[in-house]
């Protein structure tokens, strides 16, 4: 019995220090933060900007991130910004975006009815774009803010964020294909950017994949 105390205490040790990441992720607005840091690093301005909360709330948020060594903080100049703390939570981040969809249904739906309110879209795989990307046949914009597109975006994307769309395309012949992505799976910039470039009377795609499946894509080939 007295060998079976240590091997007790031991698991018990464990599993509370597992289970501070799990505390830390009980919070919605946390794992909004998180994605955001998943695109590129940011400051607490931009992330209270992107959220709505209050620079008070995101620093609270940021800072039990930082105590479970989820992300990482620096000050440039009069600004601290925040990165996650390695690729390793990146991809936790993700797989947990995937595991919950597969196990709650809502997700799904969720996702489904948003869209649907912007009417039908015509969608595209990442193969399929990046198969009319090397022919020449078709312009990816990266919609997302232009500071996302610097940290790391896909091969052959121009960087158009959402709100300079219609200033683009006074450059384009209306016969251009095009195909928009963002953040990923569960980003609504590249619905918006496709509904706002059929309106102007252009043949646009919606590619659901972002820069995280891309790398992951380059894993699988290599």
């Amino acid at each position: 019995m007295t060998q079976g105390l240590p091997v007790r205490a031991f698991k018990d040790d464990l599993y509370r220090q597992f289970s501070r990441i799990g505390k830390c992720l009980s919070s919605d607005k946390r794992l909004e933060l998180m994605d955001l840091l998943s695109q590129g690093p940011k400051t607490v301005e931009k992330m209270a900007e992107a959220t709505g909360m209050s620079m008070a709330n995101v620093s609270r948020h940021l800072q039990i991130l930082h105590d479970a060594n989820l992300v990482r903080s620096n000050k440039r100049g009069t600004y601290v910004i925040y990165t996650l703390a390695s690729p390793e939570v990146q991809g936790f981040i993700n797989s947990l975006w995937r595991i919950s969809e597969i196990q709650l249904a809502d997700i799904t739906r969720i996702k489904n009815d948003f869209i649907c309110q912007f009417g039908e879209l015509d969608m595209l795989s990442m193969d399929e774009v990046m198969k009319k990307v090397e022919e020449g046949n078709i312009i990816l914009l990266d919609v997302r803010p232009s500071e996302e597109f610097k940290a790391a975006h896909i091969p052959g994307a121009v960087s158009v964020p959402l709100e300079q769309i219609h200033h683009y395309l006074q450059t384009l012949p209306k016969g251009t294909q095009i195909a928009a992505y963002c953040r990923g799976p569960y980003c609504v910039l590249a619905v918006e950017a496709v509904k706002m470039l059929q309106q102007e009377g252009f043949t646009a795609f919606h590619m659901e994949e972002g820069v995280y499946e891309w790398q992951e894509y380059l894993v699988q080939i290599h």
